[in-house]
């Protein structure tokens, strides 16, 4: 008796919990179900799925519910699996040999009736919902309600409850795909930031390298005119030396001269000794340089401008509302506005420096240094 227990419970069905109805179908993870549940279980899993003259035009998919393995159909629908056979065959013997055997003599264990302890539960109160003896209908509480037989409504009941489970278990379906797209959703947002953000990141390092080759551009063009003119000054104060040291000689020569005793030979010397002290005491030959040649403030710089524009750096907001035309119109005018940087283009304006309008030098070079001298 227990092995033919046993047999029976691997032989029913899980969605209408009695044993399997013929025709078996076997899922392809192995496990059974009857047809008409399985049916139940894919129609409630697909309540959108177009169908045609009553049959399925396209495949769908639903899980099963013994291991929650994903089950996915053809255009067939349940009528393209596969019938298991085997397992009809089993019930077939199953049922011939308990028909067979005779049966035990043993103590049915139908309800009673509270109220008529000795009145088994027969009918079924329709207006109470509530199962009943026939006491209780033709004397009891229950003699004005509407009664219908119990078996129908057993098996209005059980059709009533294997629907609810069909659909439970299609709900509890769509529930896991719900949450399948979430978590899918999730990756998908946590894959695309971390894109967004490297983007973001080579958009400033792109914008870091412009404002490093301008910042050696302008420094470049300060250092040049530095060269240019502290070269100049000391080829001036080169000149200047060398006309302090032939002054210095000819000093010297006055005074070996002054030292002369002789009279004549006195003048004879005297004659070209003024005349280096004239041309010594002239410096009209070397250059001057005017006041402030030395100042560099003309290379001066203000990024108020550039400051704020990189302050309202921002990502670029979609408007939908907006048509085409507008669109294109208001794309020439961007051209020229503010710096700005996207995650998705190249948009960086270079904040451009200008010297600013500081005085000028008024010998900015040695050619004009000496014009000016």
């Amino acid at each position: 008796m227990n092995s033919m227990e046993n047999l029976e419970k691997q032989l029913t069905c899980p969605i209408c919990l009695e044993m399997f109805t013929k025709p078996v179908v076997i899922l392809p993870c192995q496990h059974n179900l009857c047809r008409k549940c399985a049916n139940d279980v894919f129609q409630a899993s697909n309540p959108y799925l177009p169908t045609r003259a009553g049959s399925l035009t396209s495949g769908g998919r639903f899980r099963c519910p013994s291991c929650r393995h994903e089950v996915v159909l053809d255009r067939h629908g349940v009528y393209g699996l596969q019938r298991n056979l085997l397992v009809e065959n089993i019930i077939d013997m199953f049922k011939q040999e308990s028909s067979s055997k005779p049966t035990p003599e043993s103590i049915e264990e139908t309800p009673m009736c509270d109220v008529h302890e000795d009145e088994k539960i027969n009918i079924y109160c329709v207006t109470h919902s509530v199962p009943t003896c026939s006491m209780c209908k033709v004397f009891g509480a229950h003699k004005d309600c509407e009664v219908a037989p119990i078996t129908s409504i057993y098996q209005t009941k059980k059709t009533e409850l294997s629907d609810g489970i069909a659909m439970m278990v299609g709900n509890n379906d769509r529930m896991q795909g719900i949450i399948s797209q979430l978590e899918e959703a999730c990756r998908a947002i946590e894959e695309n930031g971390r894109r967004q953000k490297t983007l973001v990141c080579e958009k400033f390092d792109h914008l870091y390298s412009v404002l490093e080759e301008k910042k050696r551009e302008m420094s470049q063009k300060v250092t040049v005119e530095q060269q240019e003119k502290v070269n100049y000054i000391r080829g001036l104060t080169k000149k200047y030396g060398d006309h302090l040291e032939e002054s210095c000689k000819i000093v010297e020569m006055g005074i070996q001269t002054m030292e002369e005793q002789e009279m004549a030979v006195f003048l004879q010397s005297t004659k070209d000794i003024l005349k280096k002290i004239s041309e010594a005491s002239s410096t009209a030959h070397l250059d001057k340089i005017e006041r402030g040649y030395e100042n560099m403030d003309h290379y001066s710089v203000d990024f108020k401008e550039e400051g704020k524009a990189l302050r309202t750096i921002d990502f670029i907001q979609d408007d939908e509302d907006e048509d085409d035309e507008d669109e294109d119109g208001e794309a020439g005018t961007e051209e020229g506005e503010g710096a700005q940087t996207t995650s998705g283009g190249d948009a960086v304006t270079d904040a451009s420096v200008q010297p600013s309008a500081a005085p000028q030098m008024t010998s900015s070079s040695p050619s004009a240094a000496k014009s000016a001298a």
